[in-house]
């Protein structure tokens, strides 16, 4: 399995690390798992840029110092501070048609594992109003981290965010920018692992995903500053 580490310099050269990891994860057949903080953003989804206000969120996002972002896939608005951490693991399909289900049940198990072994009683779910809501999202007092996916023809890009610290200015960022989408958020939804118990440490949270997402896997370690 091919492990890509650290993040670039940039947003957007960033961003491009996960994309190429999905294309080779499809040319190769070789599984990939990629587990940083991303910098400090907001990340609106593709509803979010067809709303009538989308340019106000934008705006509330900005004035508080979280320049916008809109990726590729569906969801809603989700912060990242700088200690925020995201995750992304590609695997390689033979047909897209199918395992849906299953991906998304087998990364929730991981990241319920994974945060438990960091001393949080995490579980699936989420609060009612929560960020970015969903069908797959774990909880320990207040929603920690959500789930998605991205499809293509060979592969699949199974991703996630999980709150490691700094709930209050996260659920202080999101609240006008939800209000803008006419979204409901309820900003005491919001969890972190470090007010559930568990570590502020992004780099601790990093590394309990990547044990368990990888597993014992013959893996080769890249940087993602090197990966073009």
């Amino acid at each position: 399995m091919r492990v890509i580490r650290g993040r670039k310099a940039d947003r957007e050269a960033d961003r491009a690390v996960t994309a190429a990891m999905l294309q080779e994860t499809g040319e190769t057949g070789e599984p990939a798992f990629r587990a940083w903080t991303p910098h400090r953003q907001i990340a609106f989804g593709r509803r979010d840029t067809r709303a009538s206000r989308y340019d106000a969120a934008v705006a509330a996002a900005e004035s508080r110092g979280f320049p916008a972002l809109e990726r590729s896939v569906g969801g809603r608005a989700v912060a990242y501070t700088g200690t925020t951490v995201a995750f992304a693991h590609a695997v390689p399909l033979d047909d897209a048609r199918t395992g849906l289900d299953e991906r998304y049940e087998a990364a929730t198990t991981a990241v319920v594992r994974a945060i438990r072994s960091l001393g949080v009683p995490a579980r699936r779910g989420e609060p009612p109003n929560s960020f970015c809501p969903g069908d797959h999202s774990v909880q320990a007092g207040g929603k920690l981290c959500g789930l998605a996916q991205r499809i293509r023809q060979s592969s699949a890009l199974v991703s996630g965010v999980v709150v490691v610290t700094d709930r209050e200015e996260i659920a202080d960022v999101l609240t006008p920018i939800y209000e803008a989408l006419d979204v409901p958020f309820d900003p005491d939804s919001v969890g972190s692992v470090d007010t559930a118990g568990g570590p502020g440490d992004s780099d601790a949270v990093c590394e309990a995903l990547e044990s368990v997402f990888v597993g014992d896997a013959t893996t080769r370690i890249e940087d993602a500053s090197d990966v073009t």
